[in-house]
């Protein structure tokens, strides 16, 4: 923009100039030429008197010494004798002597002024007055180059001013862009100093009150999350309340695997709650480095996730097959938000099938990436693009599942997909960009490949042990009740 109005005001400043220049440059020429021919005519003009008084050749001789020393004014006298210098052809001073008329003539030296003079008994002297042609040009290049170095500086001149006002334009503009690219980035107390022109220092006041808007609405946003997740607390103690109550009956497998999803559940509440009241911060919302970024093996935790899901899948009497590769599969993506993603993507099976639909879980290796994809043989989704839509909902559902997903797969510089499975129905596929990863020798680790077959799982999976020393039953309640109590009282606070 800077160099853009400079190239303006040098277009327009040279136009004018030039505009002034070239006329100013021919009257100059031709005003030097006209004060020499003025001079030429003078000297010519200072000798009829004294031919009116005599025709002497030594008196003349004498008159045109005085009145030209350089050589460049002669007389006719009558008679055809030469007093002086003479520069123009005979026939043309013999026909202004028989004509009695006054007329000029170019040479090839320059030009020449012929005088006649009408002496008594009708003889007619000639006065010839030379002008070179070097006369003509005598100041002319002087003034020229003159005219040229002030057309030069004003244009110099008028550039540097308007290259002044737009950098003061475009000091403005950058500041302002910069600002909001910082703000695009994450920092949440970048403001702008309005300053330039009228117009811009409206729109650094505009940014300023459109940031302090946007943290406004990111603080209320995040107080209302916590708010809801809070209010979670007291249904959440009534069921891991009614959750111990009902261990007592069961076996100690079931007992312990509804013990640990409650507590799991508490846990992923508490987090959520953690995160809702963490100050806004730029560092909260600035893009990570691959290198800083936090890595997992996708292959384990997609393991993991999908050994938790198989128990539910045995329930709902779901064909659930599972194929990981062997080879290394690091992402750089948090463990818990893969394994958000896995489950977000599996849940979604559950949620929008029958139950005895089957699904099938596979993670592989390219050059470049892992891929995680998630097949089920139910209706699919009859409109991949809007499924894909950040915030859609289809078939009544919150839209969130794939949301998690795709936030994911942007975390792990990947790519989410809809398309259809060979089951028949969906296929979600998930594209992480692979971490670089290196065995503790240095070298490369094994590139083998195990594939699960199909299976329909025929029991429940193991579920770990409970934490030690937390007491079942009755009095765990109890005691739950009481630790809750004051674990909530102690990470309660000010929304």
């Amino acid at each position: 923009m800077r160099r853009t109005l400079a190239g303006v005001a040098l277009a327009v400043t040279s136009m004018v100039a030039l505009s002034f220049l070239i006329p100013l440059a021919l009257l100059v020429k031709s005003e030097v030429r006209s004060r020499a021919i003025t001079v030429a005519e003078q000297r010519a003009a200072a000798l009829a008197p004294v031919l009116a008084l005599t025709t002497r050749p030594d008196e003349v001789q004498q008159a045109v010494a005085e009145v030209d020393d350089t050589g460049r004014l002669g007389v006719h006298l009558p008679g055809g004798r030469l007093v002086g210098a003479s520069y123009a052809p005979a026939d043309a001073w013999r026909r202004a002597a028989r004509q009695q008329r006054t007329f000029s003539q170019d040479t090839e030296g320059g030009w020449v002024h012929l005088q006649p003079v009408v002496l008594a008994r009708d003889r007619v002297a000639v006065v010839e007055s030379f002008v070179p042609r070097a006369e003509f040009e005598r100041g002319v290049g002087t003034s020229w180059m003159v005219m040229s170095a002030l057309a030069l500086a004003l244009v110099a001149g008028s550039v540097l001013v308007a290259d002044r006002l737009a950098a003061r334009v475009v000091r403005a503009s950058r500041d302002l862009s910069r600002a909001a690219n910082a703000l695009g980035e994450g920092d949440l107390d970048r403001r702008l100093e309005p300053k330039g022109p009228p117009e811009l220092q409206e729109a650094g006041a505009a940014f300023n009150t459109m940031a302090d808007r946007v943290v406004e609405l990111l603080a209320m946003e995040r107080e209302l999350v916590a708010d809801l997740s809070h209010r979670l607390r007291t249904p959440l103690t009534a069921l891991h309340l009614e959750s111990e109550r009902i261990a007592s009956g069961l076996h100690r497998e079931d007992a312990d695997r509804l013990e640990t999803a409650v507590t799991h559940l508490e846990e992923e509440l508490d987090s959520i709650i953690k995160a809702a009241r963490t100050p806004l911060s730029a560092a909260s919302f600035a893009p990570v480095s691959p290198e800083s970024k936090a890595s997992c093996e996708a292959a384990r935790v997609v393991s993991a996730r999908t050994d938790f899901w198989s128990v539910l899948a045995a329930q709902q009497d779901r064909d659930c097959a599972v194929t990981v590769t062997d080879e290394p599969t690091p992402v750089t993506l948090p463990e818990e938000d893969l394994a958000a993603a896995v489950d977000a993507l599996v849940g979604n099976v559950f949620r929008h099938t029958p139950e005895g639909t089957a699904l099938a879980v596979g993670v592989h290796r390219t050059a470049h990436a892992v891929v995680v994809t998630v097949d089920d043989a139910g209706p699919g989704i009859p409109d991949p693009e809007q499924a894909l839509a950040r915030g859609a909902s289809v078939g009544g559902s919150t839209g969130l599942g794939l949301d998690i997903a795709h936030r994911a797969a942007d975390t792990g510089r990947g790519r989410l997909e809809v398309g259809r499975a060979p089951l028949g129905g969906a296929r979600v596929r998930m594209e992480l960009e692979l971490a670089p990863e290196r065995a503790p020798d240095g070298e490369r680790a094994s590139h083998g490949r195990r594939r699960r077959p199909w299976l329909r799982i025929p029991r429940l999976p193991r579920i770990p042990p409970p934490r030690p020393g937390r007491p079942r039953g009755a009095e765990a309640g109890k005691q739950g009740a009481g630790k809750r109590g004051a674990g909530e009282q102690g990470t309660e606070g000010p929304p």
